[in-house]
Formats: C-alpha cells, structure tokens, sequence
C-alpha cells in the first residue's frame, strides 16, 4: 500500500486537514486507534503531527516520531490529558495585567511544562495600552520576575502596534505555538501577523471581565514558507500531566540549580532544614511570588490560577 506523508493543521475530532508534501489541502480520518505508550490522551494526534496515509482511502495510518510536544490535564478531574500541539520550535504564553488579568499559576504551569517536554518557551505581555502609570511599573516587575527565571520577555498593544519586524524574524522557519488565556489577544496578535486569516476576535465579559472563547480547535496556519503560527482555545487552567512533586522543582529555572546544595536530596523545599532554594527565596535570590507559585503547585492549590490572586512580596520567616 502506497503512503504519503502531511503535516497535521487541524483536527476536529474525526477528521483531520493535513497539508500534503505537493502543497495541497486534504481531510483524512483516522484509520483504527493510534495509542500512544504510557499516555492515556483524548487526542493521539495533534496539531503539528507528522503522519502517514492512504492517498486513496484517505485514512491516516501512523504518526511519524515527535520531537516533542505540549500536554496538559483534559480537565481538573480527569485521568486522560490532552496533547496541545506537537513537534514545536517556540511556545509563546500571552499574558494581560487587565481585562482579563492572567493568572500567574497557569503562566508557570505552561512553562514549566514547556521545559519538560522540551518546548522552548517566552512570556509575551499584551494589552499594555490599558495599564495606567503605576499599573505600568508592576508590569515591568512582573516581567522582570520572568526574565531573571530565564525567560525572554515582551510586551505589546497588539491593537495599537505596527512594528512587528523582531516578531516577523523570531517566527521565521519555525512551528510556533501561541496560546494563553480567552481574551488576552492570540486573535488579534495572528491577524496582525497573517491578515488573511481574519480570525474571529472575541469581546470581554463585563460581567466578569473574562474573554469570551472564539477559537475552538487548535488550528495551524502557513505564516511564511517553513513557517507556521498554531492558534489555540483560550485555555482557563493548566493541569500537570505525569509529574511527581519532587520533579516540579527542577522545572522552576531559578531553583533547579540550587537543588544539589539542599541537605536532603527528597527536599520539597517547603520546610525542611538545610534547604537551598528556600533560603534563596527568603534572601531575595528567588522571587517569592515564583516561590509561592511553586508552593501552590506542589499543593496542587488552585488558588493562583485565579485572576483575582494578588501577588504576595514575602516569604514568611524570610
């Protein structure tokens, strides 16, 4: 049987549009069940997959090995979890200080999966023409808690902006990923950067100040040659897929370095003696708003992923 090979740009459930090696547009579905080893996932292909298929029956018959991909929990319930994307060269988590206020539990859940699934990842804050002077400054110390971690920054009013050239040259020849939020401005940054698109932009809720969902499958799209944008649904939280609590630590970019020093090499670093990262949060060398991200996470507290979290600057006994 012949087979030919197409990259994933969508999926609906039951069937998938994949761009064919000569460059056309093919909806196939899938053959059987593909299950992938150790993971019970909704979705056993994902956007950015490589597979393989019938060009006559239009069935899909395998999927090429992933280079990587990015996966989170289905829901807070659930047992199964749900691959976002796949074989991804930068990961982009856009954030709003307003109108909504992203919660910073699901920003660092997003990244610390992104490092260990091997996603490269940036932090990308949008809508800063809303931010009044003094909401501006907290803005600039919210960034910079990110990239003291190690994370390249940005921020932008995508409605306003128009220099989009550093944007243009970081997505050149790359699969990148853009999610976050509803309401935080995906739509709006995409169509800035792929006008044909027209992707359908959402209003906040006035009633709770939260975005309204307008994507609903995670969908790429051919931004240059070699190029590609995947637009994602606003995601609300961001469950941990396969990972224990001692494993958390070594995904926090600032505290995986300090680890070794901890007197216990099990150290959850919450209140154990002789524990490195804690001493590095009560002296300033972590930020404790990281600090007390990871605590929450560890505690499996959903607290920080609400907009309504407000930041603590201390670490108590620090």
């Amino acid at each position: 049987m012949k087979q030919e090979k197409g990259l994933v740009l969508k999926s609906t459930g039951s069937w998938y549009q994949v761009l064919a090696q000569n460059g056309e547009l093919v909806e196939l579905r899938l053959k059987g069940k593909i299950r992938l080893k150790g993971l019970k996932s909704t979705n056993p292909i994902a956007v950015g997959d490589y597979v393989l298929y019938d060009p006559e029956t239009f069935t899909i018959a395998d999927i090429e090995p992933r280079k990587n991909y990015l996966i989170r929990r289905s829901n807070n319930l659930s047992k199964y979890s749900h691959i976002i994307a796949a074989n991804l060269d930068l990961a982009i988590v856009v954030a709003s200080f307003k109108e909504p206020r992203t919660s910073q539990g699901f920003i660092d859940r997003f990244l610390l999966t992104c490092d260990a699934y091997d996603v490269p990842a940036i932090v990308l804050l949008n809508k800063i023409d809303l931010l009044e002077e003094e909401e501006l400054l907290d803005a600039a110390d919210f960034l910079g808690m990110y990239e003291e971690a190690g994370y390249p920054v940005h921020n932008i009013s995508a409605k306003t902006y128009d220099e989009w050239e550093w944007f243009e040259e970081l997505l050149k020849d790359k699969t990148v990923l853009i999610s976050g939020h509803s309401g935080v401005g995906k739509s709006t940054i995409i169509n800035k950067l792929i006008p044909e698109v027209e992707i359908k932009t959402g209003d906040i809720s006035e009633v709770n100040y939260k975005g309204k969902h307008t994507t609903t499958f995670a969908e790429m799209h051919v931004y240059a040659p070699n190029s590609y944008i995947i637009d994602t649904p606003g995601i609300k939280d961001f469950g941990l897929v396969n990972m224990e609590k001692q494993e958390i630590s070594h995904y926090f970019r600032e505290m995986a370095p300090l680890i070794a020093d901890c007197k216990f090499s099990n150290c959850l670093h919450v209140e154990e003696p002789g524990c490195a990262v804690r001493e590095a949060a009560e002296q300033g060398g972590i930020d404790p708003n990281r600090y007390f991200s990871y605590l929450n996470i560890i505690e499996g507290d959903e607290e920080l992923n609400t907009p309504d979290y407000v930041w603590r600057k201390t670490v108590p006994g620090g």
